[in-house]
């Protein structure tokens, strides 16, 4: 499960070490500056590819930006995990590894 609060502070906290706007982020990612801030407070979701389109901008990788909001370790632990569940950590795992090549 994704902490999108987690997530969305990390973000807030790269585009302010570069000294980007929200504004300039969102030009560079393609999307609006009100998604951006969304994402930026928790609020909206957003999809693998605009994660790694926010990581590209923001020159790091997505693992640094998901690092303090996965909870990895329960969902691992628990023998029950659905495989819907399972495909979207595959999904993950696959944009990452495309990331990263």
């Amino acid at each position: 499960m994704v902490d999108y609060v987690a997530l969305g502070l990390r973000i807030r906290q790269q585009r302010k070490m570069l000294k980007l706007t929200q504004e300039a982020l969102a030009e560079k990612v393609d999307v609006s500056t009100s998604y951006i801030g969304h994402i930026e407070r928790g609020q909206k979701r957003c999809s693998l590819e605009t994660l790694v389109s926010i990581a590209d901008a923001l020159g790091v990788t997505p693992d640094l930006l998901l690092r303090d909001s996965l909870e990895v370790s329960t969902v691992v632990q628990d023998a029950t995990v659905s495989p819907r569940t399972l495909a979207l950590f595959n999904d993950i795992l696959r944009v990452l590894r495309e990331h990263e090549e």
